[in-house]
């Protein structure tokens, strides 16, 4: 009888729900970005044109070589500024839901083809848990970092990245990113890293699926070991996690800002190396204090009866 009931929780059943709802956002989502590609990024442009020029005549007052009041320059500037980032957020919106609707097609499409057993979608401690890792992961990033400027852009150190890998240690890459992703998103979304946000929500995704396939798809890190073999299995899926992260956002971020947002190629090389920077800083942060932390909650969270087991 126990095996019976075993069979029957443990069967799967296919699932379209995730598949449909991923493709209506996907449609959405692409009319939405070409639409506000059209009308307020264009505007971005055209603003950011006057911003440029606004630059160079504070410039010019600055050395001499021009009269103008500083003061009224300077608040044009800003001004300027504000209505530049206002126009880059429509499409950033809507870049960022293309995304996030390609994951979930991509996720429904799985489902639909291996089917969802029973017991997964039930999953209330894994949920919860990915609902406060998500919450560390924009705090950490919107109140824990420095921002560095970077011509008409900004770079940081940040500790979002810390939480991103934890959670794909505790919970396994697809949570694991999901969380990172969403979290961070939401922090560029809300910050002047706004036209960042779609850029963000790949990377990190990326970080949280490879952290979690080296230490669940590998090394089964949820399952019982020595000691000595956690921290080495940890410390590599973050060492690989972050080793994506640091190859990966100087590359992606050239094409995204060349190719998406037309940045100047001589201006977007200068970011790349200035984010290059910031990024390896921040992998080792992340790689040593997701580390720290995943091993001190580990033995917590098992005699508590809240680890999952990936």
């Amino acid at each position: 009888m126990n095996k019976k009931n075993q069979s029957t929780e443990t069967k799967k059943e296919k699932s379209y729900g995730l598949l449909i709802t991923g493709a209506v956002l996907l449609i959405v989502g692409i009319l939405f970005a070409v639409y506000t590609h059209n009308t307020s990024y264009q505007d971005s442009v055209a603003t950011g044109k006057l911003l440029s020029e606004a630059k160079a005549r504070v410039s010019a007052v600055k050395e001499g070589s021009a009269e103008g009041d500083l003061d009224t320059l300077n608040a044009e500037v800003s001004r300027l500024s504000d209505e530049k980032l206002a126009s880059e957020r429509p499409y950033s919106y809507a870049l960022t839901l293309v995304f996030l609707a390609i994951l979930l097609t991509a996720k429904g499409i799985y489902n639909a083809i291996t089917g969802v057993r029973r017991a997964d979608r039930a999953d209330i401690t894994r949920l919860a848990q990915a609902g406060l890792l998500t919450a560390l992961c924009y705090i950490g990033f919107a109140f824990f970092k420095i921002d560095i400027p970077a011509g008409t852009e900004k770079a940081s150190f940040h500790f979002g990245n810390v939480f991103c890998v934890l959670a794909a240690l505790l919970l396994g890459g697809y949570w694991g990113g999901l969380a990172g992703a969403v979290g961070m998103t939401i922090g560029d979304l809300t910050t002047t890293y706004v036209t960042s946000a779609p850029k963000t929500f790949l990377l990190k995704l990326g970080i949280g699926l490879i952290v979690g396939l080296v230490a669940h798809g590998i090394f089964r890190l949820s399952r019982d070991h020595s000691p000595k073999y956690v921290m080495g299995a940890t410390i590599l899926a973050c060492v690989c996690g972050m080793g994506f992260n640091v190859v990966a956002d100087p590359i992606v971020g050239y094409f995204y800002k060349t190719y998406l947002f037309g940045v100047p190629q001589d201006i977007t090389a200068v970011l790349v190396k200035i984010s290059a920077l910031t990024t390896a800083v921040n992998a080792v942060v992340a790689v040593i204090a997701a580390t720290i932390i995943y091993l001190a909650l580990r033995p917590a969270l098992k005699k508590a009866g809240l680890f999952v087991d990936v």
